[in-house]
């Protein structure tokens, strides 16, 4: 069946009929949308939603993650044909997700664009619709974080990421992809207590008491223990889960703007994932994906996955109900 669609299916991003359902359209045309969802503001009847910001003008060193959404949005039609590996349940054919597409934003006016972000993400909120965002650098995670816990209350912050993100920023005005930890804890968005930082490898002066797990220790310990300690810091508090990409290893993630040795490998990232079912999982995003540094497209690739893994996290509670 696959093969006789493919010969006659193409823009399903905006010819598709309904909102679920695989997709054999050939991942080598057509128009990109995430998973080959159709484009729609409209989220009546919906249960997640993915949306790109295509904002890095925050980034301390290499830029490029504005192009981010589009090139994960374009390795993901690979994975359109088929449930995901290793999941007990199939998200496009049980869920209605969608592509709620780009977030619109004047690149000369950076100090509106958290405001944007705030009130973008709201509005998928508010319809009672699960986020899941595409950056885009770090910094975008702030706002997104202020409009989940608008409506949910503090989250349990579990990131991945070779940086704390915690460097002091005291300065509401400044947009810095390294401070929006601290200013998530600051603002009370985020419970301390409750969260965690996966695959740190680099050195900040506070931690604020947030838990980390070194990259080391992942290598150690393995992901199993790792997917399990998580779970007892979240303790089954809602959660949002940030995936910085260069949370992996270069050698698995190169297109990024501060790449770091001695990361995640795929496959611990994958398994991590995965042994984090059972979340109550309010939104997720993963952020600094560069294509301008990416090669052969394998850190969109390795982005277009995480951003799946973030779909069937969000999703995995309610599948007992479809």
């Amino acid at each position: 069946m696959a093969l006789e669609d493919a010969k006659r299916d193409v823009d399903g991003a905006f010819v598709r009929e309904g909102l679920k359902g695989l997709s054999f359209e050939n991942p080598f045309a057509g128009a990109p949308s995430f998973l080959r969802r159709r484009y729609t503001k409209d989220l009546a009847g919906v249960d997640l939603a993915v949306t790109g910001i295509p904002f890095d003008q925050a980034v301390t060193n290499r830029p490029g993650a504005r192009f981010g959404p589009r090139a994960i949005r374009e390795a993901s039609a690979l994975q359109a044909g088929d449930p995901p590996w290793g999941w007990e349940f199939s998200p496009l054919e049980d869920f209605a997700i969608v592509d709620y597409g780009d977030m619109a934003l004047d690149y000369a006016r950076m100090g509106e664009t958290p405001g944007l972000i705030e009130a973008h993400v709201a509005a998928i909120v508010a319809a009672g619709v699960i986020p899941v965002i595409l950056g885009g650098d770090h910094s975008v995670t702030l706002p997104v974080l202020r409009a989940l816990a608008a409506r949910h209350g503090p989250l349990s912050l579990v990131q991945f990421d070779a940086h704390t993100d915690l460097w002091e920023d005291r300065d509401p005005a400044r947009v810095d992809h390294g401070t929006f930890v601290g200013k998530a804890l600051d603002a009370g968005v985020i419970d301390g207590a409750s969260s965690v930082q996966v695959g740190i490898r680099t050195v900040t002066p506070d931690t604020r008491d947030v838990r980390q797990i070194g990259a080391r220790q992942v290598h150690e310990r393995g992901p199993d223990w790792t997917a399990a300690r998580i779970t007892e810091i979240v303790r089954g508090r809602p959660c949002y889960v940030s995936f910085d990409i260069d949370a992996l290893d270069p050698a698995f993630a190169p297109g990024t703007g501060t790449p770091v040795w001695g990361g995640l490998a795929s496959w611990q990232a994958a398994a991590i994932l995965r042994d984090l079912a059972g979340l109550d999982l309010k939104g997720g995003d993963v952020v600094e994906v560069s294509p301008p540094f990416d090669s052969g497209g394998i850190t969109a690739v390795a982005g277009a996955h995480v951003a799946t893994e973030l779909c069937c996290l969000a999703l995995w509670p309610r599948r007992e109900t479809r």
